[in-house]
């Protein structure tokens, strides 16, 4: 079972949002079959059986074993995942654009982003599951509590130089009216459906081929980055 899977056909994630099918993929984190799905659940093993076909046609949940008992098989269930997520790319022509409207100081902006990188990641798990290949991947999530506005503006403009070292210089635990702030950085091969003409992407790149690489992290992290001052449409500067 994979940890998380990422959701990019549109009648799999309508599947999915199905109050009794996502109640069924909840449960069938740990294998079961319809029968034992109906006398936890309290429901008809025929209504069960019927959800689970539709789980099955769709990938989300993947037949574990057969038991035979008498003269009927007993069919167990597993889910495919023990988490989904749902791919932007579902929603095709209206899923959110970062490059329509960039903006580092816009709460809607960020959100594109992390809109934008769950379907490039997305997509290279999706093909490197089916190569039965590993992609490498980096990233950083860690929380700072700014002080002032013009700490956070600062910790804006320092990034580009180090992120490692600017969460625990700037994180100040203690300081009255003080907001905790949030730090993702992250760092993915481009899908080569979205690397754009005339580019040399050929696939996931793997986990060894990364090795050598390793000191472009930093420089992704810092590309695109300036200075984070108040903006007239920003929320409260603290």
């Amino acid at each position: 079972m994979l940890e998380v899977a990422v959701i990019e056909e549109p009648a799999a994630a309508e599947a999915s949002l199905d109050p009794m099918r996502s109640r069924l993929l909840a449960a069938l984190t740990e294998p079961a079959s319809a029968a034992m799905l109906a006398a936890r659940l309290g429901l008809p093993r025929q209504k069960i059986n019927y959800h689970l076909k539709e789980l099955e046609r769709h990938g989300l949940v993947e037949l574990a074993e057969e038991r035979r008992k008498g003269n009927v098989t007993e069919r167990v269930y597993r889910s495919t995942a023990a988490s989904y997520v749902i791919s932007p790319s579902v929603l095709a022509a209206v899923s959110p654009d970062p490059a329509r409207s960039p903006d580092q100081l816009s709460a809607r902006w960020l959100l594109a982003l992390g809109s934008r990188l769950v379907q490039e990641v997305g997509a290279l798990l999706t093909g490197a599951s089916r190569a039965r290949r590993r992609i490498a991947t980096f990233g950083i999530d860690a929380q700072v509590r700014f002080a002032s506005a013009a700490d956070r503006a600062a910790f804006a403009e320092e990034l580009a130089q180090s992120v490692a070292t600017l969460v625990s210089r700037y994180h100040d635990e203690s300081a009255p009216g003080g907001r905790s702030h949030r730090v993702v950085v992250g760092l993915h091969q481009i899908p080569a459906a979205q690397a754009g003409p005339g580019t040399e992407e050929a696939g996931a790149e793997t986990e060894a081929e990364a090795g050598a690489g390793a000191g472009t992290r930093e420089a992704g992290a810092r590309a695109g980055t300036r200075e984070a001052g108040a903006a007239p449409d920003q929320e409260d500067p603290r």
